[in-house]
């Protein structure tokens, strides 16, 4: 347990988090309509419209594929990030 905690302590340190704020539903919305976003995707369309609400261009994932329907974003595989 202790280190899982120091590794989500380090994982905070180095990405900022971000709100869950009310008006990622509506844009999350227009995500899963636009690109026909079914099933468990529709979790990866809600990252999405985060990062959008939020004015961000990345997001560090380790199912690049996933993302790549979205060209509102850029998505990063860990393996690639030199810290």
């Amino acid at each position: 347990m202790a280190a899982a905690k120091a590794e989500i302590d380090r994982l905070k340190s180095l990405f900022p988090i971000i709100d869950d704020l009310p008006a990622i539903y509506p844009e999350w919305e227009r995500l899963v309509f636009t690109y026909s976003v079914k099933g468990v995707q529709v979790h990866d369309a809600k990252l999405v419209a985060a990062v959008c609400i939020h004015d961000l261009t990345h997001i560090l994932t380790f199912n690049v594929d996933d993302f790549s329907r979205y060209p509102e974003i850029i998505a990063v595989h860990p393996a690639t990030v030199r810290c």
